[in-house]
This record gives C-alpha cells, structure tokens and sequence, in this order.
C-alpha cells in the first residue's frame, strides 16, 4: 500500500484498523478471513509478531489486499534499530512503528527501511497520561499539557524523515495544522460511542467520528468489534459512522 493511498481514502472501512491482537496464527488468520474487505488495514502486534514470526505477514498478505500494519514499537540504539529495520523492509509490512525517543533513532529507521516500509513515530502511549509523565520524570510542562510533548515528538519524527506518527484523537487536530495533510496520522484508542466502559485501560480516547473529523488517516480499533457478539455488524457500525462525518 504506497503513502499516497493512506492519505486519499474516502471510504469509512478504509480508515479502520484491526488489530490482530491474538496468539496463535489460526485465529489471526480466522479474523482475516472474517473482515477482509471491510478494513483497510490488519495491524500484526508484539504478541502475535513473537509467537508467530516475521511469516505470519506473508500468511495474511495471501489473504487479502489491505494493508499491514506491523506495530513493534521499536526502541534500541540506532544502528541496531536501522538493522531491524532492514529485516522488517523484506518482512512485506507496510507501516512499522518506532518509539519517538530520538531523533538519530527514527532517522536510521527511515534509512533501514529504504522507502519499503513507512515509518512511523509512537508519540505517547494512549494508556499514558500526564500522572504517568511526571512519575517518569518528565518536565512540568509536558504533564501539565500532553499536547505539548506530542508536538514536539511529532516534529522530531516530521524532521527525521518519517511518514507520520502515531497519536492520541485528541492530538490529531494540533498535528495536522502544523505538518499537513500528508503526514499521517495513525490514532489508537479510538473506542465507538456505544463501547465505551468505565473500566477501560485507555486514557486518552476518542470515537472513530470524533478521530477522523480531526484529521486522523487511520483508526486502531480493535476490542469494540472483537468482544462483539457479530464483529462484522460492529465493523459496519463503525464504517457507518466515519461515512457520515467524510
């Protein structure tokens, strides 16, 4: 899937992500199978990622023509980080996630994947919020406007060559006013008005409407449609939503 793609869908199931988040190459594959051609992208996680391998990738691609989105969160010394990236550029992803801690790291990244696969930078965790900055020490700030530090990690990543990052929706709005329609914005979190719970270990969330009305390209969106009792009813809830906002 090329860049200019990500950026120009209209359709609400292309701006939905799913998340492969299970443990076995079976049930992954048994969601593929299930959603193909009703979300544009199958996001592979760590957990999936390390019981399978780098061929749970190939496995998906024979399935369907969305894209692949290889969610690691690299984080390393840059010259390992630009060699995992080299490996990942073969792996046949599109996307791949590198955490903004530095600007020498996201640019190795960029130069390990070699305009094979797009990089892109975690701004903030969205299970993070601003008693999470200040245990870790950050600057006060930074904890007193979470907005800030996402900007500046975002223009960290902008300036080291990366195809977007990764934010909160409620980042995405400052984001896109100051680097533009092409730099991408990927929003996790994202949980449907009628999924919303009290208990959720997301901080920072926003519904699929409210995500892309600001300006977000692609949506994660992974347990309102999963815990469904009929998760491709819940996909077409979700694609109904966003087409009424485009």
């Amino acid at each position: 899937m090329h860049k200019e793609r990500l950026i120009t869908m209209k359709k609400g199931k292309d701006y939905i992500v799913f998340p492969l988040d299970v443990d076995s190459k079976k049930e992954a594959l048994e969601y593929v199978k299930l959603l193909d051609g009703r979300v544009g992208m199958f996001k592979v996680g760590l957990e999936l990622f390390i019981k399978e391998g780098p061929g749970i990738v190939s496995s998906i691609k024979k399935m369907t023509n969305a894209g692949i989105f290889l969610d690691l969160k690299l984080h390393d010394i840059s010259a390992t980080v630009k060699k995992a990236m080299q490996s990942a550029a073969k792996v046949g992803a599109d996307l791949i996630t590198v955490h903004c801690s530095s600007k020498k790291m996201l640019e190795m990244a960029v130069q390990g994947g070699a305009g094979k696969i797009q990089v892109l930078g975690v701004t903030l965790l969205t299970d993070n919020d601003a008693n999470d900055l200040k245990m870790a020490g950050f600057k006060d700030e930074y904890c007193d406007d979470v907005n800030l530090l996402v900007l500046k990690r975002a223009q960290m990543a902008y300036k080291a060559g990366c195809a977007g990052i990764v934010c909160s929706g409620k980042e995405v709005g400052n984001i896109r006013l100051k680097f533009g329609k092409k730099f991408l914005c990927v929003t996790p979190g994202i949980r449907p008005s009628w999924s919303i719970t009290g208990n959720d270990d997301q901080k920072r969330i926003t519904t699929p409407a409210m995500a892309v009305q600001s300006g977000s390209d692609l949506i994660v969106i992974g347990r309102p449609i999963r815990d469904a009792h009929d998760p491709v009813k819940a996909v077409q809830k979700i694609s109904d939503e966003i087409e009424k906002v485009l």
